[in-house]
Parts: C-alpha cells; structure tokens; sequence
C-alpha cells in the first residue's frame, strides 16, 4: 500500500509504516486518548505488537491506519482510520498530537481520507463514533454532513455514531 498518498495542501496522509512509530508513540498520552476507545499502550514494546498487527489489514486493504504529517516540515501530528473498509459504510476515526490540536488538522485529515476512500474503494458513506462530550471531535463530524444515527455506552463514556456522506471530487476540503 505504499503507492497510497492523500494530500492536501497542509497535509500528507500515507499507510502507517514503521517509521512512524517513535513518532506516534511520543505523542499518546492519558490525556489525548481520554475519548478514546482504547487507553495508551504502557511500554514502546506494547505499541509496537499494536501497531505491527496493523500491517497486514492495510497491506490487504482491509483495514487502513494513516499516519498524518504536515507537508511543511513532515511532523507528525496524528493518525487517521479507515476501519471495515470493505463495507459500504467504513468507520473513520481520527486523532492529532494535543500540542496542535485546533489548528483544523484533524477535520482536514478525515475529509481528505473520506475523499479518497469513497472515490478508491466505493465507500458510499462512513460511520464516525465519538464520546458525546468530545465536542471537538462532534464538531467534525458535523462539519462534514454528519448525522447521528446511534448511541452506545461503552466502558469508557457514552458515545453517539454519526454517518457522514461519501466524499466526491468536488466536495470542498
């Protein structure tokens, strides 16, 4: 999957590679995963059995983790997730390092990941799960047409599932 690059003018989105994780790694903390799902990996040896298990699932296009980089200077600023990818309907999800947060990367980062995999792979919308008190997160997902069609409680929080339409050429970044 290296031949996959989303670009915008900010950014450079391309398949997780091992040279990605010191990056990544450097930037999970408490904090930046308190809405998430998962809770941060205690050791670089735990997040290197994770991110290794990734491989294979983008190498068959099954399952896609993007690392996010500034076209600028190349850091690192976050990953990007095509989940279920072979559905009509795959699951995006998105964080950025938290020394960066508000400067739009990551409502960029899953537009352009929503483009790319609705005119790529035929993705005809994309489910979008967020904690209900992630307003940030909420907000992107709005911003792009989402709509919530679910709530859940997971272990964590209360969560809400949003759809947000496929992404055409058109659509604006």
């Amino acid at each position: 999957m290296d031949k996959i690059h989303i670009e915008s003018r900010r950014l450079s989105i391309k398949p997780f590679a091992s040279g990605d994780a010191d990056s990544a790694f450097a930037c999970i903390t408490p904090t930046l995963t308190h809405f998430m799902s998962w809770e941060p990996p205690a050791t670089r040896t735990d997040f290197d059995h994770i991110w290794r298990a990734w491989l294979p699932a983008i190498d068959d296009g099954s399952d896609f983790v993007f690392a996010v980089r500034q076209c600028s200077d190349r850091q690192f600023l976050g990953l990007a997730g095509l989940h279920h990818a072979r559905t009509a309907n795959p699951e995006l999800g998105i964080w950025i390092r938290e020394d960066r947060h508000g400067e739009g990367f990551g409502r960029e980062a899953v537009e352009r990941v929503a483009r790319w995999a609705s005119q790529a792979i035929g993705a005809q919308s994309f489910l979008y799960p967020v904690a209900v008190e992630n307003r940030a997160s909420r907000r992107i997902a709005e911003s792009l047409g989402g709509a919530v069609i679910e709530k859940r409680v997971t272990p964590k929080y209360e969560s809400i599932i949003y759809r947000i339409p496929g992404r055409s050429a058109a659509d604006a970044a």
